[in-house]
C-alpha cells in the first residue's frame, strides 16, 4: 500500500531529534558507501526553478527517493503560497515499489535545519551563546529549532534586508531584530540574495557560519574573503562546487577545491577533525543533498508504518 503524507502528517510523526538522527544516518550511510547520489537536475519554470534530486540508500531497508521541488521567491507576496513546495517519491530499492508520496516542505525545511545542527556538533563551539539570523523566511524557524537543542544558545539576534519582515519574525519568535549585521558565536545564513552580504566585519575569530541560502548558481551570501579565512566543510563538495557558496570563492580565486577541509560525512565518519582550536572561524556551505531527502523520508515513512500499526524496519539498528 503506497501511504500518501501532508505535511500536517510529516510534523506530527517527527520532532527535532528524529530530525537530527534521520540526517546523521544518512551522512553515516553517505560515509561507509551505503548511499548514492547522482547530481541534481534544475528545471527553470517562470518566475521560479525546479530542483530534482535523487539518492538510493540502504539503512535497515532499501530505499530510493526522488524530490522535485519548485523553489518560487515571489510566491508569497504574489500568490499567498510558499516559496518552497513539492513532493517526494520514496521507493522499495529492492522491487521499485512506490511505499509513500510525502509532501517535501516540511522534510526540506527539517531536513536542512537538521544538517546544519549536525555540522554544528562537529564546528561550533561547544559554549556558543548568540546566534544571528541571517534571513527571516520559514528557514530561519527551522534553523532555530534544531540548534537550539544542540547548542546553549542564551542570546539570539534576527536581521533581514526587509527591517518590518525582522521585527515581525523577531516578535512571534522571541528574538530581538537588529537593523545591522552583528558578530556573534553563530550566524546562519539563510536568505535568497543573488549577491554576497556576510563580511569579514561581521565575522569574528571563532565564530560558525552556516551558509544555508545559496542552493543554485546564482545565489550568494557569503564573501569569499571569509571562505578564503575560514575552515570550510561541504555537505557534498562536488555540488558546493557547482552552487554554493563555495563556487563563488572558487571563482573569486580565493579558494581552491583541495582548500575545502572536508565533506560533512568525513565528520560524521571521524575520518577528519572539526574545529581545532576556538578561534578558528568555520563556515559550513550547505546546499542540500538527496541523502538527507531519502533519509529523512525513510524516517517519516517507518513512523507513520508504526502509527497505523504496520511492520516497520528499526532504521537506527
Amino acid at each position: 500500500m503506497t501511504l500518501l503524507l501532508s505535511r500536517r502528517d510529516v510534523a506530527a510523526l517527527m520532532d527535532s531529534e528524529a530530525w537530527l538522527e534521520a540526517v546523521e544516518a544518512g551522512f553515516r550511510a553517505l560515509a561507509e558507501g551505503r548511499a548514492r547520489a547522482p547530481s541534481p537536475m534544475a528545471i527553470h519554470g517562470w518566475g521560479g526553478t525546479f530542483h530534482a534530486k535523487g539518492a538510493s540508500l540502504a539503512l535497515g531497508r532499501r530505499y530510493v527517493a526522488l524530490k522535485l521541488n519548485g523553489n518560487f521567491p515571489g510566491n508569497p507576496a504574489r500568490h499567498g503560497l510558499p516559496t518552497i513546495q513539492g513532493a517526494i517519491l520514496l521507493c522499495d530499492g529492492e522491487n521499485g515499489a512506490l511505499l509513500a508520496i510525502i509532501d517535501s516542505i516540511e522534510v526540506t525545511l527539517r531536513r536542512t535545519a537538521a544538517a546544519t545542527a549536525l555540522a554544528a556538533k562537529f564546528l561550533a563551539r561547544a559554549d556558543s551563546a548568540t546566534i544571528l539570523v541571517c534571513g527571516c523566511g520559514a528557514q530561519a524557524a527551522a534553523q532555530l529549532e534544531a540548534l537550539r537543542a544542540v547548542l546553549p544558545l542564551r542570546r539570539f539576534y534576527a536581521w533581514d534586508r526587509d527591517a518590518a519582515r525582522a521585527q515581525a519574525f523577531a516578535r512571534s519568535h522571541g528574538l530581538e531584530a537588529v537593523a545591522d549585521l552583528r558578530a556573534c558565536d553563530v550566524i546562519v545564513a539563510c536568505t535568497t540574495a543573488r549577491s554576497p552580504y556576510l563580511g569579514p566585519g561581521a565575522v569574528r575569530p571563532g565564530t560558525f557560519v552556516a551558509a544555508v541560502g545559496a542552493d543554485s548558481p546564482d545565489k550568494s551570501e557569503v564573501e569569499p574573503a571569509v571562505m578564503r579565512n575560514a575552515l570550510v566543510v561541504a555537505d557534498v563538495l562536488a555540488q558546493c562546487a557547482a552552487m554554493g557558496d563555495l563556487r563563488h570563492a572558487l571563482a573569486a580565486g580565493a579558494m581552491r577545491r583541495e582548500d575545502v577541509h572536508a565533506e560533512l560525512h568525513e565528520l560524521v565518519a571521524g575520518t577528519r577533525a572539526g574545529r581545532t582550536s576556538d578561534d578558528q572561524v568555520t563556515v559550513f556551505d550547505s546546499t542540500g543533498t538527496a541523502v538527507q531527502d531519502v533519509a529523512a523520508a525513510a524516517f517519516v515513512y517507518e513512523r507513520a508504518c508504526r502509527s497505523a500499526g504496520f511492520a516497520a524496519v528499526d532504521l537506527a539498528a
